[in-house]
C-alpha cells in the first residue's frame, strides 16, 4: 500500500504540471463539448482515456512494448487535433456520440500512455504493479480536478457566448495549438 500511495502524487503532479500541456490540452478538447449537467458523461470519457493510457503504461513499464519516441510524440498532438476537429464538425450531442466518444478517448489514451514509456522505465524498478496503480490513481485524480475546473470555467463562458459558440471557440484554439505542436514534432 505504501508503494501505491507514494506514486499517487507523482501521477497527480504529472497532470497538473504545465509541462504536460499536451495532456491538459487533450482533456480540454474532450471536455469542450460537455455542459455542466453532462458531468457523468465527461467523467466517463476521461476515465476511458485513463484506461487506455494505463494499458499502454503497464506494457511500457514492463518493457513489453517499445515504440519509437519520435512517432509517439508526433501522434499525441494528432489525437488532440482530431478531437478538436471532431468537436467542430459533429454537432450531435446525443447518445450515439457519447458512446463512441469514450471508445475514441480510450484509443487515444493508448497513444498518450506510450509517451511516458521512458519516464516509467526509470521510475519503476522491480515490481511495477503497486507503483503503476498509484501513478494511475494520481493521473485520474488530476484529470478529474482539471475536468472540474474546466466545467466551472466552461459553464461561465457558456453564459456569455452560448454553448455552441463556446465549443467552437475552445475547439478552434485547441486545433491551432495542436497543429503547431504536431508541426514542431514532425518526425521527418
Amino acid at each position: 500500500m505504501a508503494d501505491v500511495l507514494a506514486f499517487v502524487p507523482v501521477g497527480l503532479h504529472h497532470i497538473l504540471d504545465l509541462g504536460a500541456l499536451d495532456h491538459l490540452l487533450f482533456l480540454l478538447a474532450l471536455a469542450a463539448i460537455y455542459r455542466g449537467q453532462d458531468w457523468r458523461a465527461a467523467a466517463w470519457v476521461v476515465t476511458a482515456f485513463t484506461a487506455g493510457h494505463s494499458l499502454t503504461l503497464a506494457l511500457a513499464a514492463t518493457d513489453t512494448l517499445r515504440l519509437p519516441t519520435s512517432a509517439v510524440e508526433f501522434l499525441i498532438p494528432l489525437t488532440i487535433l482530431a478531437t478538436g476537429v471532431e468537436n467542430l464538425v459533429i454537432r450531435d450531442d446525443g447518445a450515439r456520440r457519447r458512446r463512441y466518444r469514450a471508445a475514441l478517448a480510450g484509443g487515444f489514451g493508448l497513444i498518450h500512455g506510450a509517451g511516458f514509456a521512458n519516464l516509467l522505465r526509470e521510475l519503476f524498478s522491480g515490481a511495477v504493479a503497486a507503483p503503476l496503480l498509484g501513478f494511475n490513481l494520481g493521473i485520474e485524480l488530476g484529470q478529474l480536478l482539471v475536468l472540474a475546473g474546466a466545467a466551472v470555467t466552461l459553464t461561465g463562458v457558456d453564459r456569455v457566448l452560448g454553448h455552441r459558440r463556446r465549443v467552437v471557440a475552445v475547439s478552434a484554439i485547441v486545433v491551432a495549438v495542436a497543429t503547431t505542436m504536431a508541426l514542431e514534432r514532425t518526425p521527418w
